[in-house]
């Protein structure tokens, strides 16, 4: 194994689409992702470390029963 270091990979920035309209509380699971709506869906954006940070997102999803309509990773950060 070597020593050296590996230098930080960017944030990838992730847009993830649920049906409806979230309630505040609801919106309060995902403190680290931006809310918004586009028509009758809610859209969660933000910076995520990795993999792991967005399967993280997902279960809470599932866990709190929204409906996961659309994932789409964009361009990641300088």
């Amino acid at each position: 194994m070597s020593d050296r270091q590996h230098p930080a990979e960017p944030s990838t920035i992730y847009e993830i689409r649920v049906r409806g309209h979230l309630s505040q509380t609801l919106l309060g699971a995902f403190p680290a992702l931006q809310a918004g709506r586009e028509g009758s869906d809610t859209i969660l954006k933000g910076p995520l470390e990795d993999q792991a940070a967005l399967h993280g997102i997902l279960v809470q999803i599932e866990r709190l029963g929204i409906e996961l309509l659309e994932v789409r990773r964009l361009p990641a950060l300088p």
